[in-house]
Order: C-alpha cells, then sequence, then structure tokens
C-alpha cells in the first residue's frame, strides 16, 4: 500500500466520527484533504464545516460542502462536534507538531473550539520525541528578528519560511533540529515571546484519538 493509498484509508476511518446533522471542523494538508474528498460522500448527512484554512474552505465548498465561519458556527453551537485534521508528526503522549501547511493558528483555534480532536495520519508521522520535523512559529512580520534569535537559543536552527505568508497576514519561522522532551512547557514557552502568534506545538489541543494508517490497515490510538 502506497503512502497516498494509506492517508486515503485512513481519511474514510475518520468518517466514523463525523456526526450526522452537526458542524464538522476540518484541517489543512495532504491528509485533511483526502478527509474532504471522503466527507463529500456524506455532504448531505452534516450541517456544514468550519475550514483551518482558505486552500480548506475552497476544496469544501469545490465539493459543494457549506462552510460556516467559526463565529456564525458556536453562535448556534456550544462547540464544532469534531475536528479532524493530520499532524506533521505525533509522540506517545499525542503531542502533534503541526504547521506544515502554514495553518497553525487558525487549525489551534478551531481545535479549541471542537468537542473532540481526531488526528489522522500515516505511521511516517509517529516518534518517540517530537522535533524530528520542522517546529513552525507563526510571528507578527515586526518581531522576526527578535523571535529568531529566541528560537535559535533552544538548541535548533530557525529559518524564516520563504515566500510564504499566512492566512492571518504573518511569516512562519520554522525551526530544525529540536528534540521536544516536555511538548507542554515549550509551546507554553514560545507562547509567552511578545509577536508570536502561536507555535506548531498541539498539546493543550492536543489529539483525543489518532488514526494510524498502516500497511496493514488503522491503528487506533485513544
Amino acid at each position: 500500500m502506497t503512502q497516498d493509498e494509506m492517508k486515503e484509508e485512513v481519511a474514510k476511518a475518520a468518517l466514523a466520527y463525523v456526526i450526522e446533522g452537526s458542524i464538522v471542523g476540518v484541517g489543512t494538508g495532504s491528509t485533511a484533504n483526502k478527509f474532504i474528498d471522503a466527507l463529500a460522500t456524506i455532504k448531505d448527512k452534516i450541517k456544514g464545516t468550519v475550514a483551518s484554512s482558505e486552500v480548506t474552505a475552497e476544496r469544501l465548498r469545490g465539493h459543494g460542502i457549506p462552510v460556516f465561519e467559526l463565529n456564525d458556527a458556536l453562535s448556534q453551537v456550544n462547540k464544532l462536534s469534531v475536528y479532524i485534521d493530520g499532524a506533521d508528526e505525533f509522540d506517545p503522549q499525542k503531542n502533534l507538531t503541526k504547521g506544515g501547511g502554514g495553518a497553525l493558528t487558525r487549525e489551534k483555534i478551531v481545535a479549541a473550539g471542537s468537542e473532540k480532536f481526531v488526528c489522522i495520519v500515516d505511521e511516517s508521522k509517529q516518534v518517540d520525541f517530537l522535533g524530528a520535523f520542522p517546529l513552525p512559529i507563526e510571528v507578527i512580520p515586526m518581531a522576526e528578528t527578535l523571535v529568531m534569535s529566541i528560537a535559535n537559543n533552544l538548541g535548533g536552527k530557525a529559518q524564516v519560511r520563504e515566500g510564504f505568508t499566512t492566512d492571518n497576514g504573518n511569516i512562519i519561522i520554522d525551526v530544525t533540529g529540536l528534540t521536544i522532551k516536555n511538548a507542554r512547557q515549550l509551546e507554553d514557552d514560545l507562547n509567552e515571546v511578545p509577536g508570536i502568534v502561536t507555535n506548531g506545538i498541539f498539546s493543550h489541543q492536543g489529539a483525543d484519538v489518532i488514526l494510524m494508517a498502516t500497511p496493514t490497515g488503522v491503528v487506533t490510538f485513544d
């Protein structure tokens, strides 16, 4: 089974967590795209979706799936029933690194506005410690040099993502070479730095359930 086929299988498995008549949060990235394609097969059974990025919203609308703004959705319901998204990596505590597609802030917001976060990945995303994948940090442009200096002091190497602007009008700084043994503490420490909008560690907004595709089937971590 190819990696693409595994993504398709885990995306289909995530449909089991979609509650009929509800509003579903949808993430960003290649695996989330596979979920959008799967969701289109049951689009008449849901009220609509909330997208974590403009790219996701466009793909959802292309399938004829209604897209709500989060503020409008939460005026109708206490929380979204479920948020379904991929991850760049996950550790044994179900902490995640996200933001390879640059939508980390909106992803974190939609995750926080949802009853359950179901993360869909293939087995290449499983790690002992976060840091194998670059840690993205969304930064207000004015704070670029300040944040670069602080990020370099973590022991990794910080680099601005060239030619990329987030949907919020900010830059992304990617930090490579880290071994993150206390994900929640680092998430908190980075979020205290002025100019950082958010960082790509999802510990407070970690996954409730992880569905991991393997060549022999989908494994569930809950």
